[in-house]
């Protein structure tokens, strides 16, 4: 397959309680919320760890949820990139991101990010977890909440 039809996407991961002990320190937990402030959105990204205490959060205004979901998981990646983690078991309660990781992803490059014709929604960000994706092993798993 050449560089250009080269597509990548996450697998499914174990939920945490069946990860064997020694690769629980690289499960991080993703999320995202949003809430009206007057006339304002304000949006928050987080991501958790249960064993490394690792915990990284941005924020912004004027993005909704979904756009917060996506950023944690762009938060997350950058923090298995940086600390050379060989494999990251993301957990999501967003189905969006989830699908998106399994298999939207690759179907979104091949048709140059974009969507019946059209261009995908946060199109940047996508592209920026796709080439993180292509240096990193990462295992998503859909977690029910709220």
């Amino acid at each position: 397959m050449s560089p250009e039809e080269e597509v990548t996407h996450a697998e499914e991961a174990p939920p945490y309680n069946k990860l064997p002990e020694d690769e629980k320190p690289y499960a991080l937990f993703t999320d995202g919320s949003c809430r009206i402030v007057g006339k304002h959105r304000r949006w928050k990204a987080a991501v958790w760890s249960p064993t490394r205490r690792v915990t990284e959060a941005a924020e912004g205004e004027g993005e909704w949820s979904q756009f917060a979901e996506v950023k944690a998981i762009q938060l997350a990646l950058d923090i298995a990139e940086r600390e050379k983690w060989p494999t990251l078991y993301l957990y999501t309660d967003s189905w969006m991101v989830a699908n998106a990781l399994w298999r939207w992803l690759q179907q979104w490059k091949q048709s140059n990010w974009q969507h019946r014709g059209k261009p995908i929604w946060a199109a940047p960000l996508w592209q920026d977890i796709a080439a993180q994706l292509e240096k990193l092993v990462v295992k998503v798993h859909h977690v029910d909440a709220h």
